[in-house]
């Protein structure tokens, strides 16, 4: 894959889960297997939740990274990353189940199809006219398609409310 233009980069979407919202209900992974395999099972999904603490869930898909460790780390060739949408793209006549991407991922987004032993990425329903189902059918709205600028946008406008809540107790004014 040659050099992407950093402005090309900067809109690839991503599907990112805040943990503040995300229950651990685990439908995100239901909703892609079904969408994906034709089949109600979480270890056919492309998406995976997570259980930090007791109280605290996440979802993680493909962070479409640039360059990607995974497409990098398959000594088949199998795995190829779109130009326009940074989407993951599996030849599965190439693929072996080796799992080296799975240990290139610095997420945890990568899975191996528990009958097919090939991996899988999410690739962000790019078939569906309306985006990655998950979000669609997260009944917290903890699933977000974004970009990474829109992330971090986010995260500073959360960072900011914090501090500012933190500043006004701490001279004693309620909000």
């Amino acid at each position: 894959m040659t050099a992407v233009p950093k402005a090309e980069i900067a809109k690839w979407k991503m599907v990112s889960c805040d943990p503040e919202k995300c229950t651990g209900c685990t439908v995100c992974e239901y909703i892609c297997s079904l969408t994906k395999d034709n089949a109600f099972s979480a270890q056919k999904s492309r998406i995976r939740t997570m259980r930090l603490h007791p109280l605290i869930n996440i979802s993680i898909a493909c962070r479409v990274c640039s360059p990607a460790p995974c497409v990098t780390a398959c000594p088949r060739d199998a795995l190829t990353q779109s130009e326009q949408t940074g989407v993951i793209m599996i030849d599965d006549d190439k693929c072996d189940g080796c799992s080296w991407c799975i240990e290139a991922c610095d997420y945890g987004a990568i899975t191996l199809h528990p009958e097919l032993k090939k991996v899988r990425i999410c690739d962000l329903c790019k078939d569906e006219k309306d985006g990655p189902r998950c979000v669609k059918w997260c009944p917290e709205e903890a699933l977000d398609f974004v970009t990474k600028d829109i992330l971090s946008q986010k995260a500073r406008i959360a960072v900011t409310k914090k501090l500012f809540k933190e500043a006004m107790a701490a001279a004693g004014i309620t909000v």
